[in-house]
């Protein structure tokens, strides 16, 4: 912003070093930070009761007399202050804890305004610990008043007036970022209004359209500045790819592509042959054939003189990528090759000299592709597989290694509409809505610990009939704090209980060839069982595995178990999922229910969404997604769509922001694009 709102919070009057750091712990360090450190809650007080008419359990403001003085008596540890309150229809106690300083504020005598809690003692209302003002000089009280996040040491009533300094401070000053054109056409107040009104409300109506202006400002901030670097992208591509046949590769499988696979790989192909590189997301369900898709693209750019390159986010996925695809590739006389960081030094090195010299057409790896040392004379396509796992510098880092490279991203996780645009608003995206023949419904349920012997036995059953299990646990090592299943020891547990099967154990901690041994054991049913952590989550393939069993099923969201219900119902024989869940309140069982009844991903991803909100949506903190101060992706879905088109208009009619009146809103979104380095990878 501009330099005053860049003030720290030191310039408001009564806030000093030691004030400051506490501020600083709510990252408040300006002025602007403090006028955009929304209340997570608004309390209308403005009605205010007789002593006589208050109920137990109720909040209520009040206007009274302090009838006695305050009087203090230590108990139990505490000093515990009283005192009696009086107005016309009553009298009433009211009670403060190792507050020293309350009886030189409640004079007696004098009236003050009070809001708090009415509670019971004795058989008798109370107030305990109540905001008080005098009367004639309110603030917080007879007002509808913000209620925000604190810290320690930090009351509400501090953050509340240094907002109010703020707003005093900036009330001259304040920019107003959207243009007129763009706030009457959608009905936005000011940003001075809206501002004064998210904090300190005349009314609730008031409040709303202050929220409404906000939420529509952040959307629309965020949506044009990722529109904006999509529309920047498109710069003259040194890749022309103008033989886009891929029968070569097709004839090749043992399948036909489904009609959702050709669509795709027509989208992917139209992109690499016009003038501008392709910057594509494939969004589809576990087992729909993206990573075919993929091997198409890398084709076209191999066949017309290009190199390739496909980044996965883990060794396994990575090489599985490349056991599966650089066989097909080598009988096409191309070369392919897979890089990781568990590589010798040498081994790199021989690879990155080969890649250098042209030897290499398709090169698999890690984020071991995007090192300084791995170049690339030709790179046309970067492909990123599991995408949501990088931000969206991170993933452009590999393409930035061929100017004008296209860009190919792809994930399994299904995504919710509302978070997509956020995610994934410089890219186009390429739904696969299509599964191959013969993938059947993964029969799930949800079971506690006293089905346990029989789903042991029905692991038993499975495994006699020739099929395989895998067994996820949330962690490697047991920990009494959590009581949470542990790989480890539950690997032990079950071989005793299965006598005579193969059971292995993979993990996060494990070294890469440990991981490759087990998984190739695995793939080979050699392992019967495998007992994991979630580095199975994405991308692994075994056709012969059948039961999916989950423990503390709580502890994962709903998209991450959808992912790996993925990993069986791959072959011809009958899958299930079977959710253990030790947490059985009333959300868990909501959300296991969904799991039960639903194998459509983005059904679920919507009320994984709309439970957990986005910042938990993948389990743990999405990468790189941006957190949002005031909107909301799960309740304002409608703002978000129309600030998207409001952006999509504004930029086609001014690409760079150049015009007078998108001045200030291009200086945001250059802070956007500052701040948000994560985001940015």
């Amino acid at each position: 912003m501009s330099s005053p709102l860049s003030a720290p919070v030191t310039a408001i009057s009564g806030i000093g070093e030691a004030n400051e750091k506490k501020f600083n712990k709510l990252d408040i360090f300006t002025l602007w930070d403090l006028l955009t450190y929304y209340p997570v809650r608004l309390e209308d007080r403005r009605t205010v009761k007789k002593i006589a008419d208050l109920t137990v359990g109720e909040t209520v403001c009040i206007t009274a007399a302090v009838f006695t003085p305050v009087n203090g008596r230590v108990s139990g540890g505490l000093t515990v202050y009283r005192a009696t309150l009086r107005d016309e229809s009553g009298f009433l106690p009211v009670t403060f804890f190792n507050n020293k300083y309350i009886k030189n504020m409640l004079i007696q005598g004098r009236e003050y305004t009070f809001y708090g809690k009415v509670t019971a003692a004795m058989g008798r209302p109370e107030l305990v610990s109540p905001e008080f003002e005098p009367v004639g000089r309110e603030q917080f009280t007879k007002a509808v008043t913000p209620v925000y996040a604190a810290t320690a040491g930090l009351p509400q009533r501090a953050i509340r007036k240094a907002v109010l300094g703020a707003l005093e401070l900036t009330k001259e000053i304040l920019p107003e970022t959207l243009p007129v054109r763009i706030r009457e056409e959608h009905r936005l107040c000011g940003l001075a209004f809206a501002l004064n009104n998210i904090h300190f409300p005349t009314d609730m109506e008031s409040a709303q359209l202050a929220r409404r202006r906000l939420v529509f400002e952040e959307f629309f901030i965020l949506q044009t500045a990722l529109r904006g670097q999509k529309l920047l992208g498109r710069k003259g591509s040194a890749f022309r790819c103008a033989d886009t046949d891929i029968s070569p590769l097709t004839a090749l499988l043992p399948y036909e592509l489904t009609g959702a696979q050709k669509r795709v790989v027509a989208e992917a192909a139209a992109d690499m042959s016009g003038p501008y590189p392709m910057n594509r997301l494939i969004q589809g369900d576990v087992g729909c054939g993206k990573t075919m898709i993929a091997a198409a693209a890398m084709y076209i750019a191999v066949k017309n003189g290009f190199q390739a390159a496909m980044m996965a986010p883990t060794e396994i996925l990575a090489a599985q990528h490349f056991s599966e695809l650089g066989p097909l590739f080598e009988r096409l006389g191309i070369h392919a090759r897979l890089i990781t960081g568990s590589l010798t030094k040498k081994r790199k090195s021989e690879l990155t000299a080969a890649l250098e010299n042209n030897d290499i057409d398709i090169l698999f790896g890690t984020h071991a592709l995007i090192e300084d040392s791995v170049i690339f004379p030709r790179l046309a396509l970067a492909v990123t597989d599991e995408q949501h796992r990088f931000g969206v510098r991170q993933r452009t880092r590999l393409a930035e290694k061929g100017e004008g490279c296209h860009i190919l991203a792809m994930t399994a996780t299904p995504i919710p509409r509302s978070l997509a645009l956020i995610m994934y608003g410089d890219m186009d995206v390429s739904i696969v809505d299509e599964l191959p023949p013969g993938r059947q419904k993964i029969d799930t349920f949800c079971v506690g610990e006293n089905m346990r012997k029989r789903i042991n036995a029905f692991i038993g059953r499975e495994v006699a009939a020739g099929h395989q299990a895998y067994i996820v646990c949330p962690a490697i090592d047991e920990n009494p704090a959590t009581e949470l299943k542990a790989a480890a020891s539950y690997s032990e547990r079950l071989r005793a209980a299965l006598p005579g099967v193969s059971v292995g154990l993979l993990h996060g901690r494990m070294r890469a060839a440990e991981k490759d041994a087990v998984m190739d054991s695995f793939a080979k049913n050699e392992i019967s069982v495998l007992v994991s952590t979630t580095v199975i989550e994405v991308g692994v393939n075994v056709p012969n595995a059948t039961m999916m069993i989950v423990e503390n099923a709580e502890r994962f969201g709903l998209s991450q178990l959808h992912q790996l219900r993925g990993r069986v119902g791959r072959g011809k024989a009958k899958s299930y999922c079977v959710l253990f869940a030790q947490n059985t309140d009333e959300q868990t069982l909501e959300r296991m229910k969904i799991m039960v009844d639903s194998g459509d991903g983005l059904k679920i991803a919507e009320k994984d969404l709309a439970l957990r909100g986005p910042g938990e949506f993948f389990g743990s903190r999405q990468h790189g997604l941006p957190e949002l101060r005031i909107a909301s992706l799960a309740d304002d879905i409608e703002l978000l769509k129309e600030s998207g088109e409001a952006a999509e208009k504004l930029l086609r009619d001014d690409p760079h922001l150049e015009k007078k009146e998108n001045f200030y809103l291009k200086r945001r979104i250059d802070e956007f694009f500052r701040d948000k380095k994560e985001f940015m990878g």
